[in-house]
């Protein structure tokens, strides 16, 4: 029976251009996660209607300087600038993976002038070439193509998808880093605000005080030591008071560096701590997963890694080349374009590795190694996760009852000493007694303000360890991030899910 060549060699090339994919399809590997957080205790899940609003997460402290700092860095902060460039590099590479998927082409033109030396021979008793000029003029196109038939090419390109948008995911990161780090700072800025015209206030308390004392030493009720105590008080809170200024200065100067801004042209103006702590919903645990641009970003990377071994894992199969080659060539410029000058070539060709001294071997567990690496760092990442949100909710339920015990001892501290300087107005206790009593009521005053600071950074952190205002459903969509990212990077390629 005669056999059809075109009925062989339909089949036979469709076979060979899909091909099969080497190497594992990635899966996401399973993370224990609890069904409740240890310390939710009176927190209760988020609901669409209360959850945090998408990215202006801030907007619950209802600041709105703070507002408008936000707003300043995604413009300005110049380690959020890095990572969007990196993020564009990562775009880059998987067009540039994307690019095998196409054969190249090249074609050029040229021509040359030779001649042969006189001494060159064929062989020991061959006479001298001929030492004749030989003109050549060429005009020559070559294309190649290397079909994907093991499928090192898409396991590149989704190496490289994924990786970008792993990148997304750190640019998202390095965002929500910038805003938490400037909202904490905000914060402990102005906790100093409050304690610096706490401060102010004791100083003119402290000076009426004062003025009592001389009043009394001029008419000798009292002794000098009394007068040096209370010359003793005033100078120290007003040294606390200057002391302060030290802080807030590089407190401002760190706000002005996440803003991106010299700390020349930054100025805040003093205001006391005046926000209140604001309820926030909490996520589930198994939602951390997904609301973490840093968990994302390492599940992605597995992904990636995955993606390696399958390329590894196709070195050991024969490649496959098909070449072809036409242009013309003619000595003569008059030729050089005609039929007859016309010349072309074509062919396919394999090559095989048959001995590499264990190459391929080492490569393929280099890159079950390093997606094994990437496994733990996944798992760790999310532990960590998991460990920053009951670290956040601890603090702020501790920080809540402290805060409750130290209003208390607020309230005593005062009472105390306007009891005390009504006895030593009456000449019952000595100005000692004042001077611990005034010491002890600024000591708590200021704890009191010191405990509203950190009640506040904790719930920056709550936030931050929630994941902020971001999902990897948005996050991670191929698109540009949010913020300036969409203008540096709307021309670039999209980045679709890997398999």
């Amino acid at each position: 029976m005669k056999l059809n060549v075109q009925t062989l060699a339909l089949p036979l090339a469709a076979a060979l251009l899909a091909g099969c994919t080497a190497g594992p399809d990635y899966v996401r590997p399973a993370v224990e996660t609890p069904a409740a957080y240890k310390e939710a205790g009176k927190w209760k899940p988020a609901r669409p209607r209360d959850e945090l609003s998408r990215g202006n997460w801030w907007e619950v402290f209802k600041d709105p300087l703070l507002d408008r700092l936000q707003q300043q860095v995604d413009i300005s902060n110049q380690n959020l600038a890095k990572a969007e460039a990196q993020f564009r590099q990562a775009l880059a590479l998987v067009q540039s993976a994307r690019a095998g998927y196409y054969p190249s082409l090249s074609g050029g033109i040229s021509s040359t002038r030779s001649r042969s030396s006189a001494t060159t021979v064929a062989q020991p008793s061959a006479t001298p070439v001929s030492r004749g000029v030989v003109t050549s003029h060429n005009i020559p196109f070559q294309a190649s193509w290397a079909p994907d038939v093991w499928g090192n090419i898409s396991r590149a390109v989704e190496a490289n998808e994924a990786g970008a948008q792993a990148s997304a995911g750190d640019v998202q990161a390095a965002r929500l880093s910038a805003q938490a780090a400037l909202a904490q700072s905000y914060f402990q800025l102005r906790a100093l605000d409050a304690q610096q015209l706490l401060l102010e206030d004791t100083v003119a308390a402290y000076a009426k005080s004062l003025q009592l004392v001389q009043n009394q030493y001029a008419a000798g009720i009292v002794a000098k030591t009394d007068l040096a105590q209370a010359q003793t008080q005033i100078k120290s809170a007003q040294a606390q008071a200057i002391d302060l200024g030290a802080q807030r200065a590089q407190l401002e100067h760190a706000i002005a560096l996440l803003v991106g801004k010299p700390p020349a042209e930054l100025s805040i103006a003093r205001a006391p701590l005046a926000a209140s702590v604001p309820p926030l919903p909490l996520q589930l645990p198994s939602e951390l997963l997904e609301r973490r641009p840093d968990i994302a970003a390492a599940e992605r990377r597995m992904a990636q890694a995955n993606a390696q071994i399958g390329v590894a894992t196709a070195a050991y199969f024969p490649a496959l080349t098909l070449s072809a080659a036409t242009g013309y060539q003619s000595a003569t410029m008059a030729d050089w374009l005609t039929a007859p000058s016309r010349y072309w070539s074509f062919g396919p060709a394999i090559a095989q590795s048959l001995f590499d001294g264990g190459l391929r071997r080492a490569q393929t567990a280099q890159a079950v190694a390093a997606y094994d690496a990437s496994v733990a760092a996944y798992r760790q990442t999310v532990l960590a996760g998991f460990q920053q949100v009951e670290d956040s909710l601890a603090t702020l339920r501790i920080l809540e009852q402290e805060a409750e015990v130290q209003g208390e001892a607020v309230k005593s501290a005062e009472q105390t000493l306007a009891l005390t300087l009504n006895q030593y107005k009456a000449g019952t206790v000595s100005y000692l007694n004042v001077v611990v009593a005034q010491a002890t009521a600024l000591a708590n005053q200021r704890t009191a303000v010191d405990i509203l600071s950190r009640r506040m950074s904790a719930s920056v952190q709550l936030v931050t360890a929630l994941g902020g205002g971001w999902s990897a459903a948005e996050g991670l969509s191929g698109e540009p991030p949010n913020g300036s990212a969409a203008d540096v990077g709307r021309d670039a390629p999209g980045v679709h899910a890997g398999k």
